[in-house]
């Protein structure tokens, strides 16, 4: 009778990999670099200059995309689409990023990707650069949203903002409201306030003002802040959080590390200065290269590692910084004979592919091939709908309107037809771009703001390439081809006006 009971009771609840214990729970970590390019790990070019082990190693034993590509080609925007799976120009930034002191990006209302592993028992936790914006607390008792409305700040209020934060209070609308069970990271470092944050404090008062000399906005800093302990601090917080959940393997853990570098300010910690061939730039991207070296040595000495699914990739292209100053004139890195970019045109903003292509490896053990590559094209909006696949869990209408499934892709399956019937790309400055096939159109200039370029007069008004012919994006087919101009055109105001791009000229997947 009990075992009758039992049976029933099992029936009565839902099923899904995570609380079903006849099937292992499954971890997911993201490690997300902050201005990676393309070629800047060795696995992604021979002819880098810059010493990538670790990346190097998660490619040897994982599957490694060289189509995959980031839903904007600078940082906000990226973040928003994948915790989201939906394109952030669908909200109210339609260009660049959050600045200091901005208001939540995501919506308080809308389903993210941890809330959603959430509901699936698993425990999720955010380690690094938040950049999504926070409603901060302001005076005795209010906050930045009563005196702004949407996401944007006037420059001229931002550093007086400043100085009305009360650092003593929560912090509102921060990422333990929108999925995540902890957090803890520098929200930007360039950004005030200079500090770690931990769930919804800061971890001390800012109480000084940011010294001359370094290298950010102005804003309240904490006393003796140290640039160059934000990575290693993340390391240890990253490793540390792996061992605590490895502790309780009944229940799977989603780990999310968007780093702080090698963005600007490229400050290296004094251990991997000189360890590159390619500057302070290339130090950097080797400290990285550290931190997911100690994100698996901590799965591999818990046991953790066999049953997680770990992901390493970009939120968008390198601006080619050299590093002096913490930063450089951009394209200035290319003085050491290694290019972040290698093969693609344009950087870090451009809606040239060097602007959103990025570097995409995926280590699944007994689910993903090891040591092989994929042309998938892909783009990091897809990651939501692919893990409520894993999961289980179906999507709302109201949720993950640009992102599709890639789980075959993951495991490395040859696909009868492409996942992506198109896709969509956006630059810095706003300007949209659509693939579809080999042809990609580009609404615009190239460039985002970084790259420097100068059409000529009777240039067109905008870009078409064919990308199996003219991967460098060097041939210009906007006047010679206009009924490619006018499809492609179309579509792309389909997927902006319809809302939802899930449904539209999707490919079924045999």
């Amino acid at each position: 009778m009990m075992l009758l009971g039992m049976l029933l009771l099992s029936l009565s609840q839902p099923v899904d990999d995570a609380a079903n214990p006849a099937v292992a729970p499954i971890n997911i970590v993201i490690v997300l670099a902050d201005d990676l390019g393309y070629g800047d790990p060795g696995c992604y070019n021979d002819q880098s200059k810059i010493p990538t082990p670790n990346i190097d190693r998660l490619a040897a034993e994982g599957l490694r995309f060289t189509d995959a590509h980031t839903p904007s080609s600078v940082c906000s925007p990226t973040r928003y689409g994948l915790l989201t799976g939906r394109y952030a120009w669908r909200t109210k930034l339609k260009r660049s990023v959050l600045w200091p002191w901005s208001l939540p990006l995501i919506e308080q209302d809308r389903l993210t990707l941890p809330a959603m592993l959430q509901q699936h028992g698993y425990h999720t936790a955010c380690i690094g650069k938040w950049h999504l914006g926070w409603d901060w607390p302001i005076d005795a008792d209010g906050h930045v949203s009563d005196e702004f409305d949407g996401v944007a700040i006037a420059a001229n209020k931002r550093v007086p903002l400043g100085k009305r934060v009360a650092f003593s209070r929560p912090i509102a609308s921060g990422p333990t409201s929108r999925g995540f069970n902890y957090y803890f990271g520098d929200d930007v470092p360039n950004f005030p306030p200079r500090c770690f944050i931990e769930n919804d404090h800061t971890v001390g008062i800012p109480s000084v003002d940011k010294p001359k000399g370094m290298f950010g906005h102005d804003g309240p800093t904490l006393a003796g802040w140290d640039l160059s302990v934000v990575l290693p601090t993340l390391a240890q917080k990253a490793a540390a959080y792996i061992e605590q959940r490895a502790k309780h393997p009944e229940q799977p853990f989603f780990l999310y590390v968007p780093l702080t570098a090698p963005h600007t300010p490229i400050a290296p910690s004094p251990h991997f200065t000189g360890k590159s061939e390619a500057g302070l730039y290339g130090d950097f991207v080797n400290e990285v290269d550290w931190v997911l070296g100690q994100v698996l040595s901590a799965l591999d000495r818990t046991g953790a590692a066999e049953r997680t699914l770990v992901i390493f990739t970009s939120d968008n292209g390198s601006p080619q910084r050299n590093g002096v100053g913490m930063s450089g004139p951009t394209g200035s890195v290319k003085a050491f004979g290694h290019d972040p970019s290698r093969p693609w045109r344009g950087m870090k903003a451009d809606a040239w592919e060097a602007g959103h292509r990025v570097p995409f490896i995926v280590r699944w053990p007994g689910r993903a091939p090891a040591g092989e590559t994929s042309d998938e094209p892909i783009i990091l909006t897809d990651l939501m709908r692919t893990f409520a696949s894993l999961v289980g869990h179906p999507l709302p209408a109201d949720s993950a309107e640009d992102s599709f499934d890639i789980l075959g892709a993951l495991e490395g399956k040859r696909l009868h037809h492409p996942v992506h019937d198109h896709l969509v790309h956006h630059s810095g400055n706003g300007v949209f771009a659509i693939r579809r096939g080999p042809f990609k159109l580009i609404l615009g200039k190239g460039s985002g703001g970084f790259t420097r370029f100068k059409p000529a007069a009777d240039a067109p008004r905008g870009q078409l390439y064919n990308l199996d012919d003219d991967p460098g994006e060097m041939n210009n087919l906007y006047n010679d081809k206009p009924e490619v101009v006018e499809k492609l055109s179309e579509l792309l105001k389909q997927v902006r006006n319809s809302g939802n791009s899930h449904h539209l000229g999707a490919s079924s997947r045999d």
